[in-house]
């Protein structure tokens, strides 16, 4: 809104105004702007869900010293939402369909969240939403972006269908997919990401600090492969995106914008759900920072670079299956009880090391040093193409 302004009638009287029609300048705005808004309304945000009585239900088989976390304000998520919402609309060019795309994307999965912690809060129930139900919305919200993304001519035809290899270079290595297929992985992206964040969400900051991370990656993602700057090599002139050689598709960098969003927010949020937490985010927070991650790796043609920004996030997922697969297949009755073996003294992976004796903050600290490695490496792919 503030872009159309600024940038429109405000700004033929305004000249300086119009500095704000540049990606770069909307990028520090909206990380701004999403930031304040977090640590103003933060406070306020969190007496109201302690007035309502809406806090953390602890799981019986958790770790005993999460016990003491009982109660702590949660959907938290909440926050989230809103904050980057505002900011999203009041600096993007509301034009663009990517990112309209993108943020619907994000509140819809951040609504299957709400409902499910809805459930968790007001029933006291730990399991919340059926899993099944929740995965059915998912994929519906999910393969509903894709088929529009791939159906339509929001991305150009010689690049929509078109999938890009890390460490490639995209003119001569990209995969092209039939679009039902891609519409498959897209979804599968989208809703493999939001359920391994919510994974990760475990601990205070967890999530939410690989959450940043990702966000800054994927801003420089998307900078690079809309932005229309030129640089001269070797006497010719090319856009950032082909001196790279990754693929350049119009628009995209807007999203640049909306990452800034993502990444203010996110900062915003972890003041007051670093350990020890006063909130927590919720599967509302959790699942709409998947979808939002996942959404980012398919629009900017970094699906299996998420593998590497994102690879934490993978991790902890892994750990679940592994643990989940191993346990039934190996599950038999004992005294009456249910039996099997399990590869992991607990998962998600956070709470094997916390079963082993680790810290807490220890192990916050830890993962987010990971996080940042693999964002570090996932930027070294660009060039290394």
């Amino acid at each position: 809104m503030l872009f159309h302004l600024f940038y429109g009638s405000l700004g033929e009287h305004v000249r300086w105004l119009r500095v704000f029609g540049y990606t770069s300048s909307r990028i520090l705005a909206a990380a701004i702007t999403a930031l304040l808004l977090s640590f103003i309304l933060g406070p306020w945000f969190i007496e109201k869900l302690k007035a309502r009585q809406i806090g953390e239900t602890i799981r019986t088989d958790g770790p005993e010293t999460h016990k003491k976390k009982a109660g702590t304000p949660t959907m938290g998520g909440s926050l989230i939402l809103f904050c980057l919402a505002v900011s999203t609309l009041l600096w993007c060019d509301l034009r663009n369909q990517f990112v309209w795309l993108t943020l619907m994307v994000t509140v819809a999965f951040g609504a299957i969240g709400f409902a499910d912690d809805y459930i968790k809060v007001a029933k006291k129930n730990k399991k919340g939403l059926s899993g099944k139900l929740r995965l059915v919305l998912e994929f519906a919200i999910a393969g509903g972006a894709m088929a529009y993304l791939f159906y339509s001519n929001t991305m150009s035809p010689e690049i929509r269908l078109q999938f890009q290899l890390p460490f490639t270079d995209f003119r001569h290595t990209a995969l092209e997919l039939p679009a039902w297929i891609y519409v498959i992985v897209g979804s599968v992206v989208v809703v493999g990401a939001a359920n391994a964040v919510n994974f990760t969400d475990g601990l205070d900051g967890l999530a939410i600090g690989p959450s940043i991370m990702n966000a800054g990656t994927f801003l420089v993602f998307a900078y690079i492969a809309g932005t229309t700057a030129t640089i001269v090599v070797k006497g010719q002139e090319q856009t950032i995106a082909e001196y790279l050689h990754v693929a350049h598709i119009n628009g995209v960098e807007e999203l640049a914008v909306f990452c800034a969003a993502l990444f203010g927010t996110g900062i915003g949020f972890l003041w007051y759900n670093t350990y020890p937490a006063q909130v927590f985010m919720g599967d509302v927070g959790a699942l709409s920072l998947g979808g939002a991650i996942g959404m980012l790796a398919v629009l900017t043609k970094n699906e299996l670079v998420l593998l590497i920004v994102g690879g934490l996030f993978v991790v902890e997922a892994l750990s679940v299956i592994i643990q989940t697969g191993v346990f039934k297949a190996t599950k038999r009755i004992e005294n009456g009880k249910v039996v099997g073996k399990r590869v992991f003294a607990m998962a998600p992976i956070h709470h094997h090391y916390e079963k082993r004796g680790w810290d807490e903050p220890k192990i916050i600290v830890r993962f987010w040093l990971v996080s940042a490695l693999l964002a570090l490496i996932a930027l070294g792919t660009l060039k290394l193409r």
